[in-house]
């Protein structure tokens, strides 16, 4: 049998890369989205191409009832699930705190943090019960820095560092790998949701250097899970050469 990856908000950016890389390797692939669409085009797509298995679910991981409707009962054979990345996340609008906007709050905290906490609390007791599995959490340089009008984004993933280390803690004893992926600037959706479908100003945001690709970041979850057993890269911040922090960035005229 193939290990089984499973992975959250598979139907673009780090996610979508993310399945590409794994299936290339011969991985069978559990991948979950909101866009039954996307998630269906992808399935056709990984199995035509490397001939895996591929389940896909279609589901809201901001939802426990729904994630446990999903995943707390998969059939016996994508039980034995080798690693999983949370992956589902996203930024919504770019405020003061005084200026904010409560549902994009709400968005960010019920996805990046809650929806995290839903999924792990569901495959965590899985893997313990196989005896092996490597966690992969997707955070951001926002986790680690703050940047102004983005206080509550950055809090989520503030929050994504924090249940990381937690995590790795919490599941020391059972052989399980815990690792916290943070990326800086990443060219993908990200700034096109950021800004609520405004293209032109997302495109702004990668202007005048070169940013990282989401096949940069897949590789780099790639190097992380197939590493020696022994062997756990806690936590990884990759940042474009061109990005020195959150914020400090050198862009061509």
């Amino acid at each position: 049998m193939n290990p089984i990856i499973l992975i959250t908000g598979s139907t673009s950016g780090i996610g979508k890369a993310t399945a590409e890389r794994f299936a290339k390797a011969g991985y069978d692939l559990i991948l979950t989205g909101r866009r039954n669409d996307r998630l269906e085009t992808l399935k056709k797509q990984l199995q035509d191409t490397y001939r895996n298995r591929v389940l896909t679910l279609c589901f809201d991981v901001r939802s426990q009832a729904e994630v446990e409707k999903n995943l707390g009962h998969l059939p016996n054979d994508w039980k034995n699930i080798a690693v999983l990345v949370n992956n589902a996340g996203l930024a919504v609008g770019l405020n003061s705190v005084q200026d904010g906007i409560v549902d994009d709050w709400e968005r960010m905290m019920d996805t990046n943090v809650k929806g995290l906490l839903y999924v792990s609390r569901t495959i965590a007791p899985l893997m313990i019960q196989n005896g092996h599995g490597h966690i992969v959490n997707i955070g951001s340089i926002a986790g680690k820095q703050v940047y102004p009008n983005g206080a509550a984004y950055c809090a989520s993933k503030h929050a994504v560092d924090a249940i990381s280390q937690g995590l790795r803690m919490d599941l020391v004893t059972h052989g399980i790998r815990v690792t916290q992926v943070c990326p800086g600037a990443v060219e993908t959706e990200f700034s096109v949701v950021r800004f609520k479908g405004d293209k032109d100003r997302a495109d702004t945001v990668y202007k005048g250097f070169e940013p990282l690709t989401a096949d940069d970041i897949a590789d780099a979850i790639f190097y992380c899970v197939n590493l020696p057993k022994h062997v756990c890269i806690n936590d990884l911040t990759i940042m474009p050469t061109a990005q020195a922090s959150a914020t400090v960035f050198h862009k061509n005229p």
